[in-house]
């Protein structure tokens, strides 16, 4: 007895000290928490009511969001501070307004009780901006007055800027308002609402805001998304995915035929199905592209879907605050998986949708569609304008960049990782390792990025030609380049950063190598929202330049940062090396 005693002691007391090892463990890597038992987070609906909303999908073709070291839980909290780092840089969207609730416990006519439509915006007092969400929007592109947008720059050299701007037609977007609404017509937002929660600001013309203006509510039977037809195709669909055996033989197979055919003339992936099944069933016959559908009248997207318009699209500055916009919204709405993207514009394709593709699902152009289009959960985007990234070119924000397991365990009005979660977001979709423990420089030495100015077309109205913000840039390139090669403290490459004829992934892989990035003030820059922690910015700043763009962004990351103002546009090769000299000797070099 007396062993048993003395047994059972040592089991409790070896069980207390793995708890506290346990403890100090996870307390010191809050990472695990963030992405494993806090991850529900993610899902924040402030309705329990909320979760019919969003039923789960069959299938999904989204992409997973990665794991990221400076993630914080975007999680819903009313008591954010007014104008705190957190409701600039994240979710400080704290005022839900219900524009029109769900139809609850009601069966459709196919009996599958999706119920009526559903609408809200999530407002943040601190950027005077909205993210709202809905369900059951139908958009109908022909009703949308704008170029096709997605062609190949060199095909629409001289398009006017208004030609590829947005102008809604009545019926351009529509809302499921419910059973009990008859016949169509009503603004689903009044004008005082949007006055409140969609605000102009100093944007001339909004295009998000005259979009949500446009949506007008209509009954479910004018609604014209057939909820059996999406669910015919998805049962359809899985079993071509399995192959023809799965129809259980020849006579199930002439069935689906039969059902295609009825109806592939009103939904267009059905039309594809039936020619692989008539192949199926006559494999000797050939099939024409004449037996596909002539035309489309409506098509499902299951899976949540971010809308968006874009104003100056060519600009990597303006692209990047687009890109967060977007990824801000996809947090603060919940997104399990990383969305779809719907351009509401008319913009030819530029080199910067290589990242957009990368950071989220897929990329459609509203006007691409063949025919009206219908979207179980759409989210209404910002612009890019509304972010803190461009804001704070006018504003004082008074924020500085910090690292998330600091502010995990000491959270600080004042601090944010935010962006640094952005710019690793923005790493992981390209495949680059974002892991914390992974961000020491290559061991081949100090890479010293040097991001130049090169003529390139951006856009249909560009010339070609980009102003020089460094008259004797490649003297000074040439200069860095010689006394590298003589630099015998330790090695350092000089990276010749032609962005403009770069791969977008070779851009971000050009700048999370590099030690110091420098460069005369220019877009490039803003890719130092991709920067690893240590990294250094130096910037060449002619008289005529003197903006606040990228030391803003360097105080947001918490990177090291100086300048060299010139007296013109024209620098002192020695006066550059002498700086990027003592910044590398700050880093042990």
């Amino acid at each position: 007895m007396k062993m048993n005693s003395v047994t059972l002691k040592i089991l409790l007391s070896l069980f207390a000290i793995n708890s506290v090892s346990l403890y100090l463990y996870f307390s010191s890597h809050p990472d695990y928490f963030r992405h494993h038992l806090q991850r529900p987070s993610l899902h924040r609906r402030s309705n329990a009511a909320d979760h019919h909303l969003f039923p789960p999908p069959t299938t999904s073709r989204a992409k997973p969001w990665p794991i990221l070291p400076s993630y914080l839980p975007w999680s819903l909290n009313s008591t954010i501070p007014f104008r705190s780092c957190e409701g600039y840089f994240g979710n400080g969207f704290t005022t839900r307004v219900d524009i029109l609730k769900p139809e609850l416990h009601r069966k459709s006519n196919s009996g599958a009780g999706n119920g009526g439509g559903w609408f809200r915006c999530f407002y943040s007092d601190t950027l005077r901006s909205s993210i709202c969400e809905g369900g059951r929007i139908r958009l109908d592109p022909e009703k949308i007055r704008m170029s096709a947008g997605g062609e190949m720059l060199e095909s629409v050299i001289g398009r006017r800027e208004e030609e590829e701007m947005p102008v809604f037609e009545v019926g351009a977007f529509d809302v499921d308002g419910g059973e009990g609404l008859k016949g169509g017509g009503k603004k689903l937002m009044s004008d005082q609402l949007l006055d409140l929660y969609v605000q102009s600001g100093a944007v001339s013309r909004h295009a998000m805001r005259e979009l949500i203006g446009s949506i007008q509510l209509v009954g479910t039977e004018e609604f014209e998304c057939s909820e059996d037809i999406g669910n015919k195709e998805i049962s359809v669909r899985r079993n071509l995915e399995r192959g023809p055996h799965a129809f259980f033989g020849r006579s199930q197979l002439a069935i689906q035929f039969e059902v295609l055919k009825e109806y592939s003339m009103r939904v267009s992936s059905f039309g594809s199905m039936l020619k692989q099944l008539q192949f199926e069933l006559h494999p000797n016959e050939l099939v024409s592209d004449k037996d596909e559908p002539p035309f489309v009248a409506y098509e499902w997207v299951e899976e949540p879907t971010l809308l968006i318009t874009r104003y100056e699209y060519a600009n990597l500055f303006h692209t990047v605050t687009d890109w967060y916009s977007a990824y801000v919204a996809s947090r603060v709405t919940g997104l399990p998986n990383r969305p779809h993207l719907v351009f509401v514009d008319g913009h030819c394709v530029t080199p910067l949708e290589e990242t957009w593709k990368a950071m989220f699902s897929s990329l459609r152009y509203a006007k691409n569609f063949s025919g009206t289009v219908c979207f179980r959960h759409g989210i209404f985007t910002p612009l890019g304008y509304e972010t803190a990234i461009f804001q704070g070119l006018t504003e004082r924000i008074d924020c500085r960049g910090a690292s998330a397991h600091d502010l995990w365990q000491q959270p600080d009005d004042h601090k944010t990782a935010r962006l640094s979660e952005f710019g690793e977001m923005i790493r992981a979709a390209f495949g680059f390792p974002v892991d914390r423990h992974r961000n020491s420089k290559p061991v081949s030495g100090h890479n010293v990025l040097f991001v130049r100015r090169e003529d390139y077309l951006a856009h249909p109205r560009h010339g070609g030609k980009v102003q020089s913000r460094l008259s004797n840039e490649q003297q000074v390139f040439d200069s860095l380049k010689s006394w590298a090669l003589n630099h015998l403290q330790c090695k350092v490459n000089v990276i010749n950063g032609i962005f403009a004829h770069m791969p977008m992934k070779e851009q971000v892989r050009a700048i999370q190598d590099a030690s110091v990035i420098v460069g005369a003030h220019g877009a490039g820059l803003t890719h130092i929202v991709s920067a690893t922690p240590k990294t250094v910015v130096l910037e060449i700043i002619s008289s005529e330049y003197v903006r606040p763009h990228f030391q803003l962004i360097s105080q947001w990351k918490g990177l090291e940062y100086h300048a060299i103002y010139l007296d013109g546009s024209r620098a002192n090769p020695t006066a550059v090396i002498d700086k990027l000299s003592s910044i590398l000797k700050s880093i042990g070099c």
